[in-house]
């Protein structure tokens, strides 16, 4: 394994559209797969409200867990850490227009936070779209290859 350098994970942030967030509340942690996009200093999303936004507002330190798997040789990994921010109207309306703008780049990128909500309810609820971004204080990855002489491949 060896350690991902700062250009590597910026450059598997870049390319990822799924990831796992991390949030904790009274020493209990939760994890759910987000989709999101990455812009320098923050990773976006969108869900609607739940568990994990509520945790978020609560306790705003979280994590964002990526993989990229070709075989079980060959990987890469990478943990973000960060501070959630809820994109609020109308005070983070650029923000949250950016956030949309971004995230609509991604296939089908409403459809988990949807999805799990429509779900979870028999009755037709309204549903809020609340996006959200991760201000990122650190990151940190690792890969596997398969060759000991090779560093982390680039794709």
């Amino acid at each position: 394994m060896h350690e991902m350098n700062e250009g590597e994970c910026r450059a598997l942030l870049t390319r990822s559209s799924m990831g796992r967030l991390g949030c904790a509340q009274d020493n209990q942690p939760y994890v759910v797969p987000v989709c999101l996009v990455y812009e320098p200093d923050y990773i976006y999303a969108f869900s609607t409200l739940g568990q994990k936004i509520l945790w978020m507002r609560a306790n705003p330190k979280v994590c964002i867990q990526i993989d990229e798997i070709e075989t079980e040789f060959r990987w890469k990994s990478l943990i973000v850490n960060g501070r959630y921010q809820e994109l609020v109207e109308p005070k983070f309306a650029t923000e949250r227009s950016r956030a949309r703008q971004l995230l609509e780049s991604r296939h089908r990128w409403w459809l988990n936070a949807l999805g799990q909500r429509h779900s979870k309810s028999s009755k037709e609820l309204l549903i809020t779209p609340l996006f959200f971004r991760v201000q990122i204080a650190s990151m940190t990855g690792v890969c596997a290859v398969e060759n000991e002489d090779q560093g982390c491949p680039t794709s």
